[in-house]
């Protein structure tokens, strides 16, 4: 028998603080088996991409996913993940990626904005979607913050985002950027939104738009004057990052890499995603939703 879990029944097992726990514990002890990642464009306005296998010391299930961008559809992102038993194949679970994708990116770009950001403590969002939400809840569970600003294409979804987490919207990422010392960018950015020139001494950007060839949120001279931290070096090397990274979040996370070394230090994360961050959330949902009862049993080999 599978378990099928919906969007409303992860909302209902998953937790952000014990997922970012398991997240935290996946950078630190690395994955026994490079993820590969497969994309291709469609004849249709979108693209499918596949992630495999997440692995995890220590959980023995593992992971496919296979997901739809279409960035004009609402999701923009659809499809699912299909968690197998490392003992003999079973598909344990069947999980809404759009969910688990949204958790999960969202929270270990929290986690590694938490890791490298200086002091300051006015977040800035530009993307009000879901990521952005995750986002912004995981960061409140690391470390408090005394204001939020907000800007998005869409007046209305910067709006409501603002008013749910008590932020202020802003016109323009520019005037963001002048007011924020944390930058969370989540967009579909083909041209930079950020130039070295809006930046000061000390801040952090996390960039979630850099997931795709020819995305790109931060101009080149943002980048190369910032400590680069990306969570695989050879993922973000594939979809055509600006330059090669100074680290990896794991690396410093180990204490292999000393991350951020002064209050003066400019620092960018820029993950593309890794497989088995999927695991972690979808083992972290499996198990409290078996335990609770949570979802529906389906026998797909009926």
């Amino acid at each position: 028998m599978t378990l099928l879990l919906t969007r409303g029944d992860l909302e209902a097992v998953l937790d952000p603080e014990a997922c970012i726990d398991a997240l935290r514990e996946g950078f630190r002890q690395g994955v026994p088996i490079a993820g590969q990642r497969v994309r291709t464009d469609l004849p249709f306005p979108g693209t499918a991409t596949a992630l495999i296998p997440g692995l995890l010391p220590g959980v023995p299930a593992y992971t496919v996913k296979v997901n739809a961008k279409f960035p004009a559809a609402r999701p923009a992102l659809r499809g699912v993940i299909c968690l197998h038993s490392g003992a003999d194949g079973e598909l344990l679970a069947l999980l809404d990626s759009a969910t688990v994708t949204a958790w999960r990116t969202g929270l270990a770009a929290a986690l590694g904005t938490h890791v490298l950001a200086g002091r300051g403590d006015v977040v800035g969002v530009i993307g009000a979607g879901a990521q952005a939400e995750l986002m912004v809840r995981g960061l409140a569970v690391l470390r408090p913050r005394s204001a939020l600003v907000v800007q998005d294409t869409s007046a209305d979804r910067a709006a409501e985002f603002a008013a749910r987490h008590g932020g202020r919207v802003v016109s323009s990422a520019t005037e963001l950027a002048a007011a924020a010392d944390i930058v969370l960018s989540a967009t579909w950015s083909r041209e930079p939104l950020l130039h070295l020139r809006d930046t000061r001494p000390g801040q952090h950007f996390t960039s979630l738009g850099a997931d795709e060839p020819g995305k790109a949120e931060l101009a080149a001279d943002l980048l190369e004057a910032a400590l680069l931290v990306v969570d695989d070096r050879a993922l973000t090397a594939r979809v055509g990052m600006l330059r090669a990274a100074d680290a990896t979040l794991g690396e410093v996370t180990r204490s292999e890499h000393p991350g951020r070394t002064t209050d003066t230090d400019l620092t960018v994360y820029a993950p593309v995603g890794m497989p088995w961050q999927d695991l972690a959330l979808a083992w972290t949902a499996y198990g409290r939703a078996e335990r609770e009862g949570i979802g529906q049993r389906v026998d797909l080999l009926a």
